[in-house]
């Protein structure tokens, strides 16, 4: 897998976590709200290491 997928795909996954935190906060669920919050940032960290790499690659 490329590393350009790699980011995409970890975009994919902080807009699901986005989506499910305002679906968290429309339903007044704070579970929800914090999975959401949780995913997003996993996802950002996953999006950091790939950029890291790809940089890392070109070099």
């Amino acid at each position: 897998m490329g590393k350009s997928t790699e980011i995409a795909r970890a975009k994919a996954r902080r807009l699901r976590g986005m989506i499910k935190e305002s679906d968290g906060i429309a339903l007044e669920d704070e579970r929800m709200k914090a999975e959401g919050r949780k995913e997003q940032a996993e996802a950002r960290r996953e999006e950091a290491l790939a950029r890291a790499s790809r940089a890392a690659s070109h070099r």
